[in-house]
């Protein structure tokens, strides 16, 4: 176990010597103690789904203890729309396994991922997170296998436009520095963001780059490993704190808006799942995609009318959501295709050793790369409560194990072809649509609404709050009303800039 800690980028885990899932509360005292940190941070994700934080001094030995053991009090009413001011008090009780060293603090500071708790002591149902908690335990309930996930985090960073090597518009994808500007800035939060335990796949530059008024638009892209899907979702939600503070130090201005203006690339935050039992991936079967996975896509399928309730939460979402671009618009899915909804992307099913046939003296390969096969829902963006949203999927991942016929819709959904092409228009008019509106998603929300709530995952409260909160835009008709008129969707932009 050492020498695989051996690399780890965590100081806490480093330090330690153990991995987090193993720290203890005497593990983050001595962390405290023998490496002078003055404050402990406490951060939990709201209704508005970026991460609040609570300060504390340390003290003493004594307060110290009390605070890890016992947390603090919080006003829930001013976190979720869904508690009532009369009886609003909450309790938020630190992790141990989320610890890590703040790299913005000037005071030396260690900060926890926090839960949330009612006032007798238990699990707050409606909390986003133990919503995530109860969606997994439910899947491996009714599967007797692990849920996990992974997301590709794609942001825009802005700044003065110095008119430098320019990159060539909607070209940007993995462009290399000096065409790219802002690589070393990604690699930057890449690496920030591995201290405070993700786990990261890469970082890329991507297609989005465009200068307006003066102002340079550069789309990054990191991309997370997959793991447990509680977990993928801390890992989410701390990068973009990350990204934010990072950027606020450089004087950059970041967005992960699912669109910026008419005609250049939206932001998408697609979620990679795997299913995994005893270790091992099941979503290959001797080399191809197995049931298990096939039973998952078509949970995805039947309840994707729905997930955009959970995935795109504001108006701009659907001005991303568009006919012939890369984000889907229709319900279906396909092998390493891009107009699909779910996407089964390349899992290195191939017999071939690829590293000795481009490293000659290399000896033969033994990797299992099964592993690394998953399936990849596309839809949504960076305006979804991460937690909400993956919880969700596990949902409907599940449901696709309770469904008779789940094998055949998956091979009804299923296209192998470029839909949004002249000849195979007969396919595309077969398939089923998503919503063109928050008020539209929440319709659908409001249809499927048992599936979710059963199993006690989806608390009714939550799903009236999500049902309250996409209907509160009135949006039916938005997007045929704006167009492609570019004034009005700056102004869109503008007001949900800064979302999730």
């Amino acid at each position: 176990m050492k020498k695989e800690l051996e690399l780890n980028p965590n100081k806490v885990v480093a330090f330690l010597g153990k991995p987090a899932k193993e720290f203890t509360k005497e593990d983050v005292v001595r962390y405290i103690t023998e490496n002078d940190i003055r404050m402990v941070n406490f951060m939990y994700p709201a209704g508005d789904g970026r991460l609040k934080t609570l300060n504390f001094v340390i003290n003493n030995a004594a307060y110290l203890d009390a605070i890890l053991t016992c947390g603090e009090r919080v006003d829930g009413s001013s976190l979720f729309p869904f508690i009532e001011a009369g009886s609003s008090d909450l309790y938020v009780v630190p992790r141990f396994s989320t610890a890590f060293h703040d790299p913005f603090a000037e005071i030396p500071t260690l900060t926890m991922l926090c839960s949330f708790f009612n006032k007798d002591g238990e699990p707050l149902a409606s909390a986003p997170r133990y919503t995530l908690l109860k969606a997994c335990a439910a899947f491996e309930e009714v599967t007797g296998m692990q849920f996990e996930a992974m997301g590709e985090l794609e942001y825009y960073v802005i700044a003065e436009d110095e008119g430098l090597f320019p990159a060539t518009d909607q070209k940007g994808y993995h462009e290399s520095a000096p065409y790219a500007k802002f690589n070393e800035f990604r690699t930057e939060c890449m690496a920030y963001i591995a201290q405070a335990g993700g786990q990261i796949k890469y970082g890329h530059s991507e297609v989005g780059n465009f200068s307006i008024d003066g102002l340079i638009y550069e789309q990054n892209e990191i991309e997370f490993l997959p793991v447990a899907a509680p977990d993928a979702a801390d890992q989410l939600v701390i990068a973009k704190w990350i990204i934010r503070n990072l950027a606020y130090r450089y004087g950059f201005d970041v967005t992960f808006a699912p669109k910026i203006t008419a005609g250049k690339a939206g932001s998408g935050l697609h979620i990679h799942m795997r299913i995994v039992k005893d270790g091992k991936n099941m979503m290959l079967e001797n080399g191809v995609l197995s049931p298990t996975a096939r039973r998952a896509i078509a949970g995805m399928m039947e309840l994707a009318p729905s997930i955009t309730a959970f995935g795109n939460t504001n108006p701009t979402s659907y001005f991303r959501l568009v006919p012939h671009q890369e984000a889907p618009t229709n319900i279906c899915w396909g092998d390493r295709n891009r107009s699909v909804l779910v996407r089964v992307p390349l899992g290195w099913a191939a017999k071939s050793d690829m590293c000795r046939i481009a490293n000659p003296l290399e000896k033969e390969s033994k990797y299992d790369t099964s592993q690394k096969q998953t399936v990849e829902m596309r839809s949504p963006d960076g305006s979804a409560d991460v937690y909400e949203l993956i919880a969700g999927l596990a949902v409907a991942c599940r449901y696709g194990f309770e469904l008779d016929n789940a094998l055949e819709i998956a091979e009804r959904t299923y296209v192998n072809v470029n839909i949004h092409l002249k000849e195979n228009a007969d396919k595309l008019k077969a398939l089923a649509q998503l919503p063109d509106s928050c008020a539209a998603s929440a319709d659908c929300l409001e249809r499927q609404r048992a599936i979710f709530e059963s199993r006690g995952v989806f608390s009714p409260a939550m799903i009236d709050g999500v049902l309250k909160s996409l209907r509160s835009f009135d949006d039916r008709t938005l997007r045929g009303d704006i167009g492609n008129d570019r004034e009005q969707m700056l102004n869109l932009v503008h007001k949900y800039f800064h979302c999730g």
